[in-house]
């Protein structure tokens, strides 16, 4: 049986750009003419996807696989932890939901944490040329080197050779690849075969004496420095790209605007990034009572913890903004936990999600909520059902692909907004719930707005609100000219003869 070559991309730092550096490589060698698959062992992100038969995955790696051409697998992320609290994550083992444990737990209660990262490598290596893996963090946190399986374990496991990336943009890069090398044990430092220096902005030949200086100092190349390439139509991992939004008052003059409410386990948030590439219209995530009471549309999205954030928003007063925008008429939406929170009660008896067997929601749509521990994991489609300012331009006979990443069943009166049929059947059902007075709309339903015929309706329906035009300017959500837009970076920027000879011998 054939064995896929290896590469794999670490860095200096969490948010060093490894996502996006293992998407482009990626892609790359997929235009090259390999079979080309993502992996990484263990990841930590409240952004998830599912797979093509109802298991979750990380959503980078969803990304990754689709610019490899192929559809995800749940071997390419065997653990997913997605964070509850500070202290305690839920564990996503091999795609199912396997109990919540703190990071201590989770190598303590006879889980053969090592030996589901090892059998899913090995599968995968089976069945393609290549695998690219992605490290977490940084390889240098020495008081978890015991436990980490996502950086130099899954490279002595994989053989394969590490480039290693930083973030130019933060400052310190050299001093972080010094440092990081320093911090490995002798073995591991000898893998590191390259430095990708990433996220510059400005003259390249400026920055030659430093990366001179780094392999006389270091003996490693520098194999690459990759520009700053601004916003991307690609899913974001984690929230950290979030944090740097938050707050931020957009100028929207003459634009639209759609506020998200920053939640503390917001999760699932990149379903909102196809709004950024919109010419006429704004987006922010906020927890600015005033930005959120004033904005066209408000978002309130899912979340991990949807009674803990909700007990959030309660105490921020965020709810009071959302009774006044009610009041008001002024449009709402929520999505997943955020529809949950929406309606009149949240049921937990098993204790599912928090330690409170029954808490009152905000009672602005007409639904009740009961928690049970199987995780409702699966690609839909969904087409209007009622008339809403939501779907008010889309065609009755439409479908608009998305996926459900919840626990429990959301149950509604009235006509709800959405009709919903699973991908392993015809069958129907309903879906959401709206208020009486149609300001205010519900659904359990992840990823609609990557749809543009959706997302322009919905664009259009806020403007006549607001007494504008239809919009002259429009976006199209295009994430394969993104992939080749990455893959040429890769190409102009860096020594692509020695990235070919490490791959290709």
């Amino acid at each position: 049986m054939a064995v896929a070559r290896t590469l794999m991309v670490q860095g200096t730092a969490s948010n060093a750009g490894k996502s996006l550096l293992v998407t482009a490589l990626c892609r790359y060698f997929r235009q090259k003419g390999l079979s080309v698959a993502p992996f990484k062992a263990l990841n930590m992100a409240l952004n998830a996807h599912v797979t093509p038969d109802g298991l979750e995955i990380a959503r980078a790696q969803a990304v990754q696989s689709e610019a490899c051409g192929i559809e995800p697998c749940v071997e390419m992320n065997p653990l997913l932890l997605k964070p509850e609290s500070n202290m305690r994550s839920q564990v996503i083992l091999m795609g199912k939901p396997s109990g919540s444990r703190s990071a201590r737990d989770l190598f303590a209660t006879g889980l053969d944490v090592k030996g589901v990262v090892v059998d899913a490598l090995n599968t995968m290596r089976s069945r393609y040329d290549l695998v690219i893996l992605e490290g977490a963090g940084s390889p240098a946190e020495i008081n978890l080197r015991a436990r980490d399986v996502a950086n130099m374990f899954s490279a002595r496991a994989a053989d394969a050779p590490v480039l290693l990336a930083g973030d130019i943009d933060r400052g310190g890069v050299f001093a972080s690849f010094v440092g990081t090398l320093a911090l490995l044990e002798p073995e591991d430092r000898a893998r590191v075969k390259g430095f990708l220096v990433n996220k510059f902005r400005g003259d390249v030949s400026l920055l030659q004496p430093g990366l001179d200086w780094l392999r006389e100092e270091t003996g490693v190349p520098v194999l690459g420095v990759l520009p700053h390439l601004g916003t991307l139509q690609i899913a974001e991992e984690d929230s950290l790209n979030v944090d740097a939004r938050t707050g931020k008052r957009v100028d929207t003059e003459g634009k639209i605007s759609v506020a998200v409410l920053r939640l503390p386990r917001i999760s699932n948030h990149d379903e909102f990034q196809p709004f950024e590439h919109e010419p006429e219209l704004s987006l922010s995530f906020t927890d600015d009572p005033l930005v959120a009471l004033s904005a066209d549309l408000l978002i309130v999205p899912g979340t991990k913890s949807t009674v803990s954030d909700l007990g959030w928003l309660r105490a921020e007063g965020l709810d009071h903004v959302l009774r006044l925008r009610a009041r008001r008429g002024l449009p709402v939406l929520g999505v997943c936990g955020g529809c949950q929170m929406l309606g009149r009660s949240i049921a937990d008896p098993d204790g599912v999600e928090s330690s409170e067997a029954h808490t009152e929601g905000l009672g602005l749509l007409p639904l009740h909520t009961r928690f049970f521990a199987r995780k409702n994991t699966q690609r839909v489609r969904a087409r209007k059902r009622g008339e809403s300012w939501l779907f008010a331009g889309l065609a009755p006979d439409l479908e608009v692909p998305g996926y459900f990443i919840h626990a429990g069943i959301t149950s509604a009166e009235g006509v709800p907004p959405l009709e919903i049929t699973g991908a392993n059947g015809p069958s129907f059902e309903a879906n959401g719930a709206v208020s009486e007075d149609g300001s205010v709309i519900g659904t359990m339903v992840h990823g609609l707005f990557e749809h543009d015929g959706l997302r322009h309706a919905l664009i259009d329906a806020l403007r006549t609100r607001r007494g504008l035009g239809a919009a002259s300017g429009r976006a199209r959500w295009d994430r394969e000219a993104e992939y080749d837009r990455l893959a040429r970076m890769i190409h102009d920027s860096c020594d692509t003869a020695a990235l070919d000879a490490l791959v290709l011998g």
